[in-house]
């Protein structure tokens, strides 16, 4: 094209330009040539880094992610040998992995990181399909279109090859200053920035250099211990002879509507805020998902997050490396302890870490006899019928053994999707039109609905285990283990001022049945790693050396475990590691 309209020039120029030599028109193709490739080269580069400045939301770290773009862009160079093919390929590859990014935080209100890839290998792709079956279709038809742009690239972007000589320079140059970059603000800092949206790439690749994510893939390691312990308390002794029973139920996806400025009716408040109880708000680690990290933080005074991506899998690494939890502390005082789950047996096949924490007695849904219908319920896992189910055992094995009781109760009523309706038409109509009238979107209408039945079931049951057992003594500790990703819709449409915190928080409820030392009323809010401890506080017993230490840490982590900066609580963790109460060391795969 260029030469059709040099040629076009000089015949309309006329006979004296057409007679000039053949090597000035050379000279003249070599010169427009190498403007041209100048001018594709300097829009390729420009648009990659604006695409991913756009991705980054932030300037705070834009210069890392700069410098992460050109290293990418240096390293393709080794290979494809133009510098248009390069620079383009690093683009893609930059909205690629900050797309990705963006998807896992609003499904789970943290970012991507490198450690988080064997995840993919371990359950969480199929789970997002079948959970969420149109995203998913997005992120396939985005995956497609950014491999045909790769492909486009390779086959009609390239320019004028590099020697070797001088791609192995570059890439080293390349090296040093992302290295220079990184010193700046790199790993460490945006570590910090996980829970925030910004920074979608740029996170990524520093968490390529952070030695704790590498560290995930060999086994557990903690990333909040000092290197020095910390001296434990003395033993805190009990307040009274009685011990009660302890009944804590974990309910699936539940958060109170009021962290969201919306309104909820009595039975729902009694529930969430009982009158004779002690409330508040609950910090957990995880949003959308992952319930199992929740209980393994209730279950063994641990925030999940301090063993980075392998919190995915504590439960599977975990088992036999934890020696010091809720269950066995409460075993010492002669209590028997029983799970309860709404899932079925083999659901991610984590009854061996259940067993290596001290809970005896493993139920889950399908071990329940006749005439429990199994099927029924899971066509809905309706609390109502579950927790009716689980009142009602519990009750036979007092009767069977007065033995102090310990029930951790696992439920699935309220876990997402919510566009499903679980909730019969024609059942909590009302409600649903309450929730409607507060917010004009039916998924938070079902989810309210679901929320009303549980409250309503426990208001029954609650009077159930008072007049079944009169003057035994029974604490209850209710708490939601994670939002669910419906609470994104909520954000988005009531446009509140933003709370990097606040996909983190759920509730707390605390209630007594004749203990009457207990003292009800607002409490602090409270990190999920103390609630066990919490439990144990409540209900007057005794606190050994691990316990009563961790309840002295409260006053220093306040309301966050995992992100206070407390020293006390690292070198907590030292002393746990340190007397084999955590066990981190790798394990011997012997050959067979």
């Amino acid at each position: 094209m260029r030469r059709w309209l040099r040629r076009t020039h000089q015949l309309a120029a006329g006979p004296q330009n057409s007679r000039r030599s053949a090597p000035e028109n050379r000279i003249e193709e070599i010169e427009a040539s190498g403007h041209s490739a100048a001018m594709a080269l300097t829009l390729a580069l420009v648009t990659t880094i604006c695409a991913v400045a756009l991705t980054e939301r932030s300037v705070e770290h834009l210069l890392f992610a700069i410098a992460a773009l050109f290293l990418n862009a240096a390293l393709l160079l080794v290979f494809v040998a133009d510098f248009e093919r390069a620079i383009l390929l690093s683009g893609v590859l930059a909205v690629a992995i900050a797309g990705v990014s963006i998807v896992k935080f609003k499904h789970s209100a943290l970012k991507l990181i490198v450690s988080d890839l064997p995840l993919a290998f371990a359950g969480t792709v199929p789970f997002f399909v079948l959970q969420y079956p149109r995203m998913m279709l997005g992120v396939l038809v985005a995956g497609i279109l950014l491999a045909l742009a790769s492909i486009a690239v390779l086959v009609y972007a390239a320019g004028s090859p590099i020697s070797v000589a001088f791609r192995i320079p570059l890439f080293c140059l390349a090296l040093i200053g992302f290295a220079k970059a990184s010193a700046i603000k790199g790993a460490t800092s945006l570590r910090l920035t996980l829970t925030q949206g910004r920074c979608f790439y740029s996170t990524f690749m520093a968490s390529l250099i952070d030695p704790a994510s590498w560290r995930q893939f060999n086994g557990l390691a903690l990333s909040d211990i000092a290197n020095e312990p910390l001296p434990l308390k003395e033993a805190i002794p009990e307040r009274s002879g009685d011990r009660p029973d302890i009944i804590v139920i974990q309910h699936e996806s539940i958060f109170d509507p009021r962290i969201f400025g919306l309104p909820i009716e009595p039975v729902v408040e009694a529930f969430l805020s009982p009158a004779e109880g002690e409330f508040g708000r609950l910090n957990v680690d995880i949003y959308g998902g992952g319930s199992w990290q929740s209980e393994f933080s209730l279950l063994t005074g641990l925030s999940s997050a301090s063993f980075g991506s392998s919190a995915y899998y504590l439960f599977r690494k975990g088992a036999g490396r934890f020696h010091s939890s809720l269950p066995r502390s409460l075993a010492s005082l002669g209590y028997k302890t029983t799970l309860t789950s709404s899932c079925r047996r083999d659901f991610l096949d984590y009854d061996e870490f259940y067993g290596s924490i001290g809970i005896d007695e493993r139920i889950f849904i399908d071990d329940f006899p006749p005439p429990f219908d199994i099927r029924r319920f899971e066509a809905t896992n309706s609390d109502a019928t579950f927790l009716e189910a689980v009142i009602d055992a519990h009750a036979k094995r007092i009767a069977d053994d007065p033995s102090p009781r310990f029930l951790y109760v696992l439920t699935n009523f309220n876990h997402g999707p919510h566009n499903r309706r679980l909730v019969p038409p024609g059942q909590l109509e009302q409600e649903r039109a309450f929730a409607m009238a507060s917010l004009a979107d039916a998924e938070y209408a079902e989810y309210y609905a679901r929320l009303v039945e549980t409250a309503s079931t426990w208001q029954k049951l609650r009077e159930k285990l008072a007049n079944r057992f009169p003057g035994r003594p029974v604490l209850v500790m209710h708490y939601g283990d994670h939002q669910p990703v419906l609470t994104r819709r909520i954000d988005r449409h009531l446009e509140g001022p933003e709370d990097s915190r606040r996909p983190f928080r759920t509730f707390y409820a605390i209630e007594a049945l004749n203990i009457p030392q207990f003292d009800p009323g607002r409490g602090a809010d409270l990190d999920i790693a103390f609630l066990g401890t919490v439990a144990l506080q409540r209900a007057g017993l005794p606190l050994d050396p691990i316990f009563a230490t961790r309840a002295s840490l409260l006053d220093d982590c306040g309301e966050t475990y995992f992100a206070s900066a407390s020293e006390r609580k690292r070198r907590f963790h030292r002393t746990l590691v340190d007397r084999g109460l955590i066990d981190l060391k790798p394990r011997v795969q012997h050959a067979r």
